[in-house]
């Protein structure tokens, strides 16, 4: 009886132990595990970091996205914006480092000011290589845009989706730019990316790096001759009331990214992810129309009135800088190729720095 009763119990152990190995998981495993809906405990509130103000395409952009969030996730999510650099002081290049440590919780940031921290990110400005959005759209939704969204990855951020702030064009209160000659000697502000300085002086400008506050006081002095900058910045600024000429060059472009600190993202549950994914590739949608309306193919535009079901007040951006007075310089195709050959001095020392394989990846992507 007792040999019976003690084979019982050792089957039943033996049994016990199956189980365990079949249906349980090591702890390593159950680290790996995504939070689950019913445990997860969201914070009471979500920063969202942006360089500018909620008067921007950019900035409405962001609270749109936030909105979403806070309605898609029935509560669950609440993002609080950011504007104007609140969250990195005002020195804008730092904006990625702190969302990488954790400081931020989201961000819509431009490539230009994460470019120090990101290398990658210099594949868009150099200077009249991606032109037109058909090869932007091509980098971003490539090779090219899943490297930038990797590196970023690795130093803590994940991109949710790619939004814009535009081509950038020249401004000046002198003279009309059409070619490299017309900027020897303007002293243009330009934003604080290393490349930039390069661009601008190789082509005989004298450039100098400065907050917009401090721009419009020496615009406004006449110590300063111009600046770059996308549509989606020349009119909410109202170039016009400092600047008489305008050249529209697209000799750059300056995306942005929809970007989470990994931590945070790595959170939420599966569900939310997903919420929050969706939503953010959305409210950029939205803001690469409103960026681009009038300057592409009609596309921008339709896509607002049939998708959003909204028409801007605002439906030509050209015609609208020329009724404010502006004069509106557009190239020709060699007075480009001139400005490209310029510039071909930027490659050979950037090239290296943002990496050849990105570089051979982008030209890829295009097509080249």
């Amino acid at each position: 009886m007792k040999k019976t009763l003690s084979v019982l119990l050792a089957l039943m152990l033996i049994a016990s132990m199956l189980a365990v190995g079949l249906t349980g998981c090591s702890p390593q495993q159950q680290q790996n595990q995504q939070p689950k809906e019913e445990t997860f405990k969201p914070k009471a509130e979500y920063n969202l970091s942006v360089v500018v103000g909620p008067s921007f395409w950019w900035g409405e952009a962001a609270q749109k996205f936030a909105d979403m969030v806070k309605k898609d996730t029935d509560g669950k999510i609440n993002i609080k914006v950011y504007y104007g650099g609140q969250l990195f002081k005002g020195k804008q290049t730092n904006e990625f480092q702190l969302m990488s440590q954790g400081v931020i919780d989201f961000a819509w940031g431009s490539t230009i000011n994460w470019s120090p921290t990101i290398p990658e990110c210099n594949i868009f400005s150099l200077p009249f290589f991606i032109n037109n959005y058909k090869n932007l759209d091509a980098l971003e939704n490539g090779e090219t845009g899943k490297a930038v969204f990797d590196a970023m990855e690795k130093k803590g951020v994940v991109g949710l989706a790619w939004a814009e702030n535009g081509f950038r064009q020249v401004t000046n209160s002198k003279h009309e730019i059409k070619e490299p000659e017309d900027l020897k000697g303007l002293k243009l502000r330009v934003v604080g990316s290393p490349i930039f300085i390069d661009i601008f002086k190789q082509l005989g400008a004298d450039p100098v790096s400065m907050s917009w506050g401090d721009a419009v006081t020496a615009f406004q002095q006449g110590v300063v001759d111009g600046q770059e900058n996308p549509m989606g910045v020349l009119i909410p600024v109202k170039i016009w009331q400092y600047h008489k000429y305008v050249t529209l060059w697209n000799y750059l472009v300056d995306p942005v990214i929809v970007g989470v600190n990994k931590q945070v993202w790595d959170s939420f549950p599966a569900d939310i992810q997903e919420i929050i994914k969706k939503d953010a590739i959305e409210a950029a949608r939205w803001e690469k129309d409103m960026c681009r309306v009038g300057l592409d193919d009609g596309s921008a535009l339709k896509d607002l009135k049939e998708h959003f079901g909204e028409t801007p007040e605002i439906t030509d951006y050209i015609a609208y800088l020329k009724e404010q007075g502006m004069d509106v310089t557009l190239l020709t195709d060699q007075e480009r190729q001139d400005f490209i050959n310029a510039t071909k001095p930027i490659y050979d020392k950037w090239i290296p720095k943002i990496g050849e394989d990105l570089y051979q990846k982008a030209l890829k992507d295009m097509g080249k």
